[in-house]
């Protein structure tokens, strides 16, 4: 890393629909502009860095980031050109900053708040549902960061069945939504931030669906045991450390009276502006399974799954 990467001050929580004025976005650690594209030279007095979506630079203590991406363009692939294009390099790093920033994408790019996510969720959806789509039919997006979890969202639609769902580290509650969308589930996402799982509830009731949220700790589940039918745990054990991971698991089990669904990417290296602290294989999620007590299975699809049968 040739250059020092930005470093955030004290954490605040993020509030995804604060209002912001009109094309930017501004709390205390990042401003996020929406601009034209650029014609020239580098946009603005003293840049950092500019990609082919953004132009970084530093004012005082504050990352100030431009952008040129319409609406239209909003989804969950920027996710994918900021890890990139900004964080891969080291230009910027640490999982709050990413998370401010891709919030300052989305806010500017739209000035209604709930209109903004509503938006980057439909968005995201639809071009789901575009990587579903036959051999031919669907549009080339293998590669990015929708394409990559199009296939892990299907097959968790098709390991849970009908029934009440628990779902535990929802973060954007993609999966949650989808699941809502299938007249047989009854389903509650869940979430250390509060302010994602407010935004999660706006979006359903948006997009007329009913999503019931927690705000918790997926090692701390406050509902009682045999709660749910099926508890999903999908992209959430490479967040957390292996004991939590462990304690994450024995929760899920006491609260599923019939299944737990756990998927994992698999990486040669964590991808650290994601939050991801750790990597798994198919022997690692063996050895959880076997841990447990609980007949298991283990196979791999665009990942590691682990599915516990309970009872």
């Amino acid at each position: 890393m040739s250059e020092p990467s930005l470093i955030p001050s004290l954490p605040q929580s993020i509030d995804p629909l604060a209002p912001c004025p009109h094309g930017r976005y501004d709390d205390h650690l990042v401003s996020v502009l929406r601009a034209e594209p650029p014609g020239g030279g580098a946009a603005g007095p003293g840049p950092v860095v500019r990609t082919d979506h953004f132009c970084l630079a530093e004012r005082g203590h504050r990352i100030e980031l431009t952008h040129w991406l319409p609406p239209d363009q909003l989804d969950n692939d920027v996710a994918g050109l900021l890890a990139e294009e900004l964080f891969a390099p080291g230009w910027l790093s640490g999982v709050e900053i990413f998370e401010r920033v891709f919030t300052g994408v989305v806010r500017s790019c739209v000035d209604d708040p709930l209109l903004a996510w509503c938006t980057f969720y439909g968005n995201t959806l639809a071009r789901v549902r575009q990587c579903w789509l036959p051999p031919g039919a669907a549009t080339d997006r293998e590669h990015t960061t929708i394409g990559e979890l199009a296939p892990v969202y299907a097959h968790a639609l098709q390991l849970i069945p009908a029934g009440q769902v628990l779902d535990l580290g929802s973060c954007f509650g993609f999966l949650p939504l989808l699941l809502a969308e299938r007249p047989a589930n009854t389903v509650t996402a869940s979430d250390l931030s509060g302010g994602t799982m407010g935004l999660l509830s706006a979006v359903a009731a948006a997009r007329g669906l009913q999503v019931n949220t927690l705000v918790c700790d997926a090692a701390r589940i406050p509902v009682p045991d045999g709660w749910a039918d099926t508890v999903s745990v999908i992209h959430l054990l490479e967040h957390v450390s292996p004991d939590h991971g462990r304690a994450v698991i024995g929760e899920a089990l006491r609260v599923a009276r019939h299944r737990v669904v756990v998927a994992v990417p698999v990486e040669d290296e964590p991808t650290a502006a994601y939050g991801h602290i750790r990597t798994f294989d198919l022997r690692q999620l063996g050895e959880l399974g076997d841990s447990v007590g609980h007949h298991c299975s283990v196979h791999e699809f665009h990942g590691g799954w682990l599915v516990l049968t309970v009872g």
